[in-house]
């Protein structure tokens, strides 16, 4: 069987800002063979569609780059926000470098506070969750639930990407653990063995670029 076992999408901050303008419903999509509008306005198709995909955006402010660039009223509100709405419409070197600072707050702990807002987080991973409720086809292509936790402490790179062998009955549960929570990645795998302990699913965190570190 053949997949990909992390992908980000428009939801992810550095995707996000870099340009991507495609959500995970259409990288599911994609995967599974269907043809897709891509960010650069072309139609797509996988000449051979995968067996099974892991959309795994970024827990810390997993969807709320999508709200910025689309200029949610409450997002405008806060000039920082703002201004990375405008430079990521200007593209280019500007959305490069409204990338580069929101990497910077990340590291820093300095992101503004509605990027980190529960609020965002339990929605976006419920539609995150649907959407691979949704494609997800046993016997022909399986939706694996999952996010990147990105810990990044003095700008190394712990990341693991975590991927739960349950549907949205069991990881709807819980809400994706962020670097915010703890840059910890023991605190990351005790907070997985609460949720199996607690749900009766399982979950695996696997490093991701630790080369970086």
């Amino acid at each position: 069987l053949f997949g990909d076992q992390h992908v980000h999408t428009s939801w992810s901050g550095d995707a996000g800002m870099g340009g991507t303008t495609l959500g995970p419903e259409e990288a599911l999509r994609f995967a599974r063979g269907e043809e897709v509008v891509s960010t650069s306005g072309q139609p797509v198709r996988l000449s051979r569609p995968l067996d099974w995909i892991a959309v795994t955006d970024h827990s810390d402010g997993m969807g709320t780059i999508a709200m910025i660039r689309d200029g949610n009223p409450e997002m405008m509100a806060d000039p920082t926000l703002k201004r990375w709405h405008d430079l990521m419409a200007k593209g280019g070197a500007d959305a490069q470098a409204a990338m580069l600072e929101l990497i910077a707050a990340q590291t820093q702990k300095k992101l503004p506070k509605l990027i980190m807002d529960p609020r965002f987080a339990k929605t976006t991973w419920e539609r995150n969750n649907d959407f691979a409720e949704k494609y997800n086809e046993p016997g022909r292509f399986t939706a694996i639930v999952g996010y990147e936790w990105t810990s990044m402490p003095n700008g190394d790179n712990l990341h693991r990407v975590v991927v739960f062998a349950d549907g949205a009955d069991k990881a709807g549960k819980t809400v994706p653990f962020s670097s915010i929570d703890s840059s910890d990645p023991e605190k990351l795998w005790a907070y997985l063995a609460d949720y199996e302990r607690q749900s009766g699913g399982r979950a695996l965190a696997i490093p991701h670029n630790s080369n970086v570190s």
